[in-house]
């Protein structure tokens, strides 16, 4: 079987042809010249070619403590160059100091201040960038990238705005999410092969290889290179660090369209209808039989999941699909058809206003 992870037919932009820039401040007068020296005898040469290495590397060494992201920036046009795997790996790792997922607050002060002044041809310290111009700055550049307006930056939103190998940044899937639930269970059930709900190295690493494929891009990719993906993939999702993807770190990895229960029907005194029920059963039916069932039963129940918990595995999942069914699936078939799911829905909407009306209270 293939995994449905096919460049979309509709008129989306390519992910490898998305790119984004943000203004750059103009640059400084570089005064700074380099001169070239001769000496007489290759011994003096030698002696100073070493010197001159070790004096590069002490710069790029100081460099790296004053401003990180000017390693990364052509030392003549200021422009970004283009990040391997590893390299955005270290980005991601330098600015998220505390390993939470996000770059945040003074992370995020930090990032701006050193991603602007880095862009100056002359050598501008962080500190130059003023509070004043970091508000507006931070504005702007949220407006830009904060996708999910969480106020933060998290990885993906961060691959959106540094350049990156095409074939890395096609990983990402930024312009050909899944449709549903439904899709990711099914997905995770091929490439969890050995059942042990998680999805391990080699199992990331067949997943990459077969969107590789997808795209046609695989033919492009050595072994050596799939591998590097597949370690900085896991480094990036895997958030508890036990070196494999749960559940929830896969679905960051694997994001679909939506979540079908976040709609506003489910929030606020709106009184759900019979259409508004049959609407959600036609989303999750996918196979139009007359029921949830399989990776139809588990797409619903991760969405509903994901209403109330941020991190959680397969065992979770298994526990919440016995709690539910032992509630509603009276007929006991492992299923759940429409009159099932009205009970649910109309319970999630009621514990919705319920927390509207307790909020409003505070």
């Amino acid at each position: 079987r293939r995994v449905q992870v096919s460049t979309p037919t509709h008129h989306h932009k390519s992910p490898l042809s998305h790119s984004r820039s943000i203004p750059r401040s103009p640059p400084f007068n570089n005064t700074k010249k380099i001169y070239k020296m001769s000496f007489s005898s290759d011994a003096s040469s030698a002696s100073a070619a070493v010197d001159a290495a070790a004096a590069a590397q002490k710069k790029l060494n100081l460099e790296k403590a004053t401003n990180f992201m000017k390693q990364y920036r052509d030392p003549h046009s200021r422009e970004l160059k283009k990040l391997s795997a590893n390299q955005f790996m270290d980005v991601w790792s330098h600015y998220d100091k505390d390993g939470n997922g996000y770059i945040e607050g003074t992370e995020l002060d930090g990032f701006l201040r050193e991603f602007v002044s880095s862009a100056n041809t002359a050598d501008v310290s962080p500190e130059a960038v003023s509070d004043a111009m970091l508000v507006e700055l931070k504005q702007c550049f949220m407006e830009a990238y904060d996708d999910n307006q969480d106020g933060k930056i998290d990885i993906r939103e961060l691959a959106q705005l540094l350049p990156m190998e095409e074939n890395f940044l096609l990983l990402f899937r930024f312009d050909n999410p899944l449709d549903s639930s439904v899709e990711f269970m099914k997905i995770w059930r091929e490439y969890d092969t050995d059942g042990s709900g998680y999805i391990e190295a080699d199992e990331l690493k067949n997943f990459l290889r077969d969107l590789l494929k997808e795209a046609k891009k695989i033919n492009d990719v050595s072994e050596d290179k799939l591998i590097e993906y597949t370690d900085t993939m896991l480094q990036v999702f895997d958030s508890n660090k036990d070196g494999k993807l749960q559940l929830s770190e896969m679905a960051k990895l694997l994001p679909v369209k939506e979540n079908f229960l976040c709609r506003q029907v489910f929030k606020g005194a709106t009184k759900l209808t019979k259409d508004d029920i049959e609407r959600v059963f036609s989303l999750y039916d996918r196979d139009n039989n007359g029921t949830i069932e399989n990776e139809e039963l588990r797409g619903f129940l991760k969405d509903l999941l994901e209403l109330v918990k941020k991190d959680y595995d397969a065992d979770d999942l298994q526990d919440f699909e016995e709690t539910i069914l032992r509630g509603v699936d009276y007929n006991d078939d492992g299923k759940i058809n429409r009159k099932e799911l009205t009970m649910i829905l109309l319970a999630l909407a009621k514990h919705n206003q319920e927390d509207d009306s307790a909020a409003k209270k505070e």
